[in-house]
């Protein structure tokens, strides 16, 4: 089976590395020149843990090559992903839709003989329809049919949830476009992953559906921390207590400093301009957005009265960038809202990420110094922030750490550490929820 994937960013590439693991024939398209170059030399523009092994292993194969002429690859495809960005678009928060459809009209201009043209980009209710009929416009003698199945890969483990997923979602509007995925994604069935087909509208609005409700269990804990922290409660016990109800589960009940990253805050706002245009409300997801923001300012609150009541003149060391572990994305990260805010009262910040650091340096220049080791950010430091939780930072030598510090605060952002332990460290211990 011949796939050509168009987008070679974070979607495209996982996903098509992971469809030339299953054995098809994939090509991945991008406009962008120096990055189809830099993927042909085996050189990966993204940290995603496996990716680079998963990529060499089937270039090398020949079942993954790379290109930026769309007209040769599409020559013999059996299915066309279009896994370009959906940005939000400014000023009414709506995910812009330009890049989806301009690929739509390239496609249809080389199409020869029957294809399936696949939304895996997260896109609005309404758009594969569009997409449709973007194609059937240029290219009315096409042989065609257009699907949606969106993708659920969390950045950091996007092969492990490619390869062993919850569910695979299949938009579809005919048996032979049906067919055709099903054979793609046969491998799967050795797994026995649920495979779920409905229609275009239902696919759709599932990814959006999902990802706020995701973003719902986050803030809710987040709002439940606060009042945790005015009685005495301890929020991972709320927490755990909560998510041993086989309703409601476990997962996404971490309190901490807000969500991030480039699906939650995106996908949130589209679904209530999707509602909004639809003439529907959508409060609780309003109130989603409206708690997130609220939690990344009080961590701010937080970190200031850790240190007295004034972070100015402080040198406060930032231990983790990105907006969660394994991934060097900063798009929506805590640390965008929170670290400027600190620096505006006065503070001094010395950071250190794992993978985060070179992005970080184009979004943050409020940092005064990026710091090549853990050791060179908390030297001389009147605080440690931890602010991602990757696992360098969950067992930190905490006494070689205090006796690197001039001060003693450790503000924890993620819960990672139990006060007991820290206090009989010589720290003053400030952490979310407990």
């Amino acid at each position: 089976m011949q796939v050509v994937m168009i987008g070679a960013g974070y979607v495209g590439l996982v996903s098509g590395a992971c469809f030339a693991e299953f054995g098809a024939l994939v090509c991945c398209v991008d406009k962008d020149a120096e990055k189809i170059a830099a993927l042909q030399r085996g050189s990966i523009p993204i940290y995603e843990p496996g990716l680079d092994e998963l990529v060499e292993r089937n270039a090398s194969a020949g079942r993954l090559t790379f290109s930026t002429d769309l007209a040769h690859a599409i020559g013999t495809a059996d299915l066309v992903f279009i896994a370009v960005g959906t940005p939000t678009r400014r000023g009414d928060g709506y995910a812009d839709l330009k890049y989806v459809y301009a690929a739509a009209e390239e496609v249809a201009a080389h199409l020869c003989g029957y294809t399936v043209i696949v939304d895996k980009s997260t896109v609005p209710v309404g758009t594969a329809r569009e997409v449709q009929r973007v194609i059937h416009k240029a290219n009315p003698d096409a042989e065609f049919d257009v699907a949606s199945n969106p993708e659920f890969l969390r950045e950091g483990s996007a092969i492990s949830d490619f390869m062993r997923p919850d569910r695979v979602i299949l938009g579809v509007e005919s048996p032979r476009a049906e067919a055709l995925l099903r054979e793609l994604y046969r491998p799967l069935n050795l797994i026995e992953a649920p495979i779920l087909v409905t229609n275009l509208e239902s696919a759709e609005i599932t990814k959006y559906a999902a990802n706020a409700f995701l973003a719902t269990k986050i803030s809710f804990i987040n709002e439940i921390s606060q009042l945790c922290e005015k009685t005495g409660a301890d929020v991972h016990a709320v927490a755990r207590g909560m998510g041993l109800d086989g309703r409601i589960g476990r997962k996404f009940l971490h309190a901490g400093p807000g969500y991030g990253g480039s699906c939650f805050p995106k996908d949130t706002v589209a679904l209530i301009r999707m509602a909004q245009e639809h003439g529907v409300s959508s409060r609780i997801v309003e109130s989603v957005v409206e708690v997130n923001a609220s939690q990344k300012a009080r961590m701010v609150s937080k970190i200031r009265d850790a240190l007295g009541g004034s972070v100015a003149d402080k040198t406060i060391a930032i231990l983790g960038l990105t907006f969660k572990p394994e991934t060097d994305d900063m798009r929506e990260a805590p640390s965008l809202a929170i670290l400027p805010a600190l620096a505006d009262r006065g503070a001094l910040l010395r950071a250190h990420d794992p993978a985060g650091m070179e992005e970080a340096r184009h979004h943050l220049p409020a940092i005064t110094h990026y710091a090549t080791s853990i050791d060179e950010a908390v030297s001389g430091a009147d605080a440690v922030v931890l602010m991602t939780e990757w696992n360098q930072y969950r067992g930190l030598d905490l006494a070689h750490i205090r006796s690197q510090m001039n001060g003693n605060v450790f503000v924890d952002l993620r819960n990672v550490y139990e006060r007991s332990l820290m206090e009989r460290h010589g720290f003053s211990y400030t952490c979310v929820g407990r």
